[in-house]
């Protein structure tokens, strides 16, 4: 069986087509293709508050091409998520009719407690019993918050602000505010808490940091990698750090936020696991997949 996750985010489109595997009573899923492309439909909505023509027309463009793919890998079933930037455009809503009606795909517009709900699906399987995370998954146009006791999540809040957001100076002013104060307010000043990063720009961050011990990174190394990318021109990052062009300009904005809540929280150390939005849809694609054959 395969099944295929296709994430819309503000920054990029994501498709990930995985081949269920079975290992006695657990469930695996394999990745056998991934495609990533930058749509940035947040610098259309957190600008003008629409999407674009020309936008829709590449998202539809797309989308015929990850079903190309599809297609090609004899997908048994698939989902669509879109997030912050397509849920807030004010034509969010046409546009998915239109490709419904065109293309015969449905889009999930989902809101962030949703889109926090399916990372936390995944994500928890990769947490401890016995300790406190805090769980910081930057995306374009929001942030989730996520608190766990061992595996049970005990708060979460998302937030308007995110790395196509902040770039194109179009957070709300009290927002830095505001995380800080939920921070403050939902984490004892006793806990040792260990930060958990999930999305694009940390787990590209982490990867460029040397010193990593056992899949962990300190908020010193995270620090110091930050600025160091944040001395290099916007040429300099695409053609001497080899960065692609649209996480060249977002991910210094993404790593303050991730930084700024590690501070506030007082984590010292993050975990960067593979996983992330779209590895959430695929466990709901196969666990709907199984309840429509009981």
């Amino acid at each position: 069986m395969k099944i295929a996750a296709i994430d819309i985010g503000s920054n990029a489109a994501r498709m990930q087509i995985s081949s269920v595997l079975h290992d006695k009573k657990k469930i695996n899923f394999k990745k056998v293709e991934y495609v990533r492309f930058a749509l940035r439909l947040g610098m259309d909505v957190f600008n003008t508050g629409k999407i674009s023509y020309e936008s829709e027309a590449r998202i539809k463009k797309l989308l015929m091409a990850y079903r190309l793919l599809m297609e090609l890998h004899e997908v048994d079933a698939y989902m669509i998520c879109a997030t912050s930037a397509m849920r807030e455009a004010e034509n969010g809503a046409n546009i998915v009719e239109r490709i419904r009606n065109e293309l015969g795909m449905e889009i999930h517009l989902i809101e962030g407690e949703k889109e926090a709900e399916l990372i936390n699906d995944v994500i928890k399987v990769v947490l401890e019993t016995d300790k406190t995370y805090l769980h910081i998954d930057v995306g374009g146009g929001s942030t989730e918050l996520n608190i766990y006791k061992g595996r049970t999540k005990i708060a979460a809040r998302s937030f308007k602000i995110g790395s196509v957001r902040l770039l194109e100076h179009k957070e709300a002013p009290d927002v830095w505010n505001k995380m800080k104060a939920w921070v403050n307010e939902t984490i004892p000043t006793h806990e040792n808490v260990i930060a958990v990063g999930t999305g694009g720009n940390i787990s590209k961050l982490f990867n460029m940091i040397e010193h990593k011990t056992e899949g962990r990174a300190s908020l010193q190394e995270l620090q110091k990698k930050r600025d160091y990318i944040n001395k290099f021109s916007l040429e300099d990052r695409i053609n001497k750090l080899q960065l692609n062009a649209d996480r060249a300009d977002v991910i210094v904005p993404a790593s303050d936020i991730y930084l700024s809540v590690m501070k506030w929280a007082g984590a010292k150390e993050i975990i960067v696991p593979d996983l992330g939005l779209k590895d959430g849809i695929l466990l709901l694609v196969y666990e709907t997949l199984m309840n429509e054959e009981e």
